[in-house]
């Protein structure tokens, strides 16, 4: 579901979980990816399905971001029992571990389209899983730019279940009270999925009910329009990367089931991949990608829409701290959901952003 709502770097201290790679400098060190061209591109052509294994090949470090909660300061958990069957290791209450969803596992978690009708009808019952089509998300999406502009299909016509994309670039009203450009107060404003499953109403790399790939001139999310604003209002590749990276820091979702919520991120990330070969004609370094995925973790997270807070976060199973007073029962609350105000560069609780307030933690 949609709702709409009113530079940073990489580094160790934003990376709560143990994932310091030993000898690892994320300031210094910069890959280019060309040099990971055959990883990169198996997933990132036609083939919706991003596998762990490919991402893990390109970074271990990658996939540990992709994989981080900001709230426990863990990784994110599975937060259904689908994938129990393939061991304790995999119930509802776990972190994903990389180790669990790449090698041989790789192919584990996927996307819905490339389920079985069966676990794809077992989903439904279970947790009440349904995946809007792309021409319904691009309505809805039509309706926030018809609201932001003024007028009627800004960046495509709708054609039934097709759209037809406008070719000429988008024009914006001049506004003398603000320093801003409009182009760059539409990239800045500020867009949240709600219940995002795949992300489908913020980023369109295929269908989720049909499984067809879009090109990049069709794509219909909120952040694919942040990103051809972008691409038709910056000249160099510096300008670009400042814009496309603000695109992702005022773009938020948030999903309960811990495999949606992957798919959802890669999805994001790969978005940003594909959108800068479109644009430079050549791969981002590496370093580009992790600073995206650092903004993606926090602003795509895990949470139960009913209590604002991370699933199973009042677990302790991994309490292992002898206490003065141990044989007393011991009572954890559920850690309430963070969120990060990238303008203010400030982290607050969602909880009370939905309420209005804006106390910093």
């Amino acid at each position: 579901m949609l709702e709409c709502i009113n530079n940073i770097s990489l580094s160790e201290k934003e990376i709560p979980l143990n994932t310091q790679v030993k000898g690892w400098n994320l300031h210094t060190q910069i890959y280019n990816l060309e040099d990971y061209k055959e990883d990169i591109t198996a997933s990132n052509d036609e083939n919706i399905d991003i596998l762990e294994q490919d991402i893990e090949k390109l970074s271990p470090f990658l996939l540990k971001i992709l994989l981080q909660d900001k709230t426990t300061g863990k990784y994110i958990r599975f937060a259904c029992d689908e994938y129990a069957k393939y061991g304790e290791a995999y119930t509802a209450e776990k972190e994903i571990l990389p180790e669990l969803i790449t090698k041989d596992n790789t192919r584990i978690i996927q996307p819905r389209i490339s389920k079985t009708k069966d676990e794809q009808i077992n989903r439904t019952r279970k947790s009440a899983e349904v995946f809007t089509p792309s021409w319904i998300c691009n309505e809805m999406n039509n309706h926030c730019d018809e609201e932001w502009f003024g007028y009627s299909n800004v960046f495509n016509t709708p054609n039934g279940h097709d759209w037809i994309p406008t070719t000429e670039p988008i024009q914006f009203a001049e506004d003398k009270k603000s320093k801003k450009e409009g182009w760059m107060k539409y990239v800045d404003s500020k867009r949240l999925e709600i219940t995002c499953g795949e992300a489908p109403y913020l980023v369109s790399r295929y269908d989720t009910t049909t499984g067809e790939f879009l090109p990049i001139e069709k794509r219909i999310g909120l952040l694919d329009r942040k990103l051809r604003i972008v691409n038709e209002n910056t000249t160099n590749e510096t300008d670009w990367f400042n814009w496309a990276k603000r695109a992702y820091e005022a773009t938020y979702g948030y999903e309960y089931q811990g495999d949606n919520l992957l798919l959802a991120r890669e999805n994001l990330l790969w978005t940003f991949i594909d959108n800068f070969k479109f644009k430079h004609k050549k791969q981002p370094t590496l370093t580009q990608i992790k600073q995206i995925a650092n903004v993606i973790a926090w602003n795509i997270w895990q949470m139960d829409g009913l209590t604002d807070t991370a699933p199973f976060s009042d677990s302790n199973e991994d309490d292992s701290q002898l206490e003065l007073f141990s044989d007393l029962p011991k009572v954890l609350e559920p850690m309430l959901c963070k969120i990060k105000d990238w303008r203010s560069d400030k982290v607050f609780y969602f909880q009370e952003i939905k309420k209005g307030n804006k106390n910093e933690i």
